[in-house]
């Protein structure tokens, strides 16, 4: 009985919008006293950001531990993939940070700041949709990398000779693309090969209307396809809580108030 009622102000306590505003507070704070820590401060301010930073590796611990109890046993916090997320983010910064291993400490106190996305529902969501969208990405890639293939097999046979350094062979003409891919001074590279081939100009822009346009778009739409997807079950899954049966107080209630009224009809009849 007492391990319910704990459970179930554990519960009240982990939804709270309070709670839930000071945890995200907290993980503000962590990623400013990592971020300190690569500055050159007074021994002073030092010794206070280690005091800090020790009490907010326990903060994190206990609001863990709140979770836990508050969920319905250990298969049940563990069946979320954020809960996991934020276990291994949680027990990372458990690693003590003193002499060789302060590095790899603070390396790993750093990633607490992404604690931010399984906190705040909106970065959840994106993460999601970016995670679902990565088979119908991959695919995308795989055709742009066959393209890119294509594109640095020509490169290299037709400007080898011209610059061997930035078509040498497909590999490195494959580096070239993903520059000219990104305009980085690609200009610079289509004028040298014009020299030579004028009508070289119809190789880079058709790869950067292929790279940068269609298939940079339908990335962007396979992303927004999933994320509306997300949107919309987010939505449907916050209509079935506002839908949740009536508690029984509620129910009691009620019976209270339809008894109260078949008395009221008998008296009248």
């Amino acid at each position: 009985m007492m391990l319910s009622q704990l459970q179930e102000l554990f519960q009240r306590i982990d939804k709270s919008k309070v709670f839930q505003s000071f945890v995200i507070a907290v993980i503000v704070i962590s990623a400013l006293t990592v971020g300190a820590h690569t500055y050159s401060l007074h021994p002073t301010v030092e010794l206070a950001l280690h005091w800090m930073d020790m009490g907010i590796t326990v903060f994190f611990l206990v609001e863990l531990v709140i979770r836990f109890i508050a969920s319905r046993g250990f298969k049940d916090f563990f069946s979320k993939g954020w809960n996991i997320f934020d276990f291994i983010i949680v027990v990372g910064s458990l690693y003590p940070a003193a002499g060789s291993t302060i590095f790899i400490a603070r390396l790993l106190r750093i990633f607490r700041v992404l604690r931010l996305v399984s906190m705040i529902p909106e970065l959840r969501l994106l993460v999601n949709s970016l995670l679902k969208a990565i088979p119908q990405m991959g695919y995308i890639a795989l055709l742009m990398f066959v393209i890119f293939y294509i594109y640095a097999a020509m490169g290299s046979m037709l400007f080898a000779d011209i610059n061997p350094v930035l078509w040498g062979d497909v590999s490195i003409s494959m580096l070239t693309l993903f520059r000219i891919a990104t305009f980085e001074d690609w200009t610079d590279v289509m004028y040298e090969t014009m020299a030579v081939y004028e009508l070289s100009w119809i190789f880079y822009l058709t790869f950067i209307f292929l790279t940068a346009f269609v298939f940079l778009n339908m990335m962007v739409g396979a992303i927004l396809e999933v994320m509306s997807e997300e949107h919309r079950n987010a939505r449907e899954e916050q209509i079935n809580d506002d839908d949740l049966p009536a508690t029984k107080g509620q129910i009691t209630q009620l019976q209270a108030e339809v008894a109260e009224l078949k008395k009221l009809l008998k008296e009248k009849q």
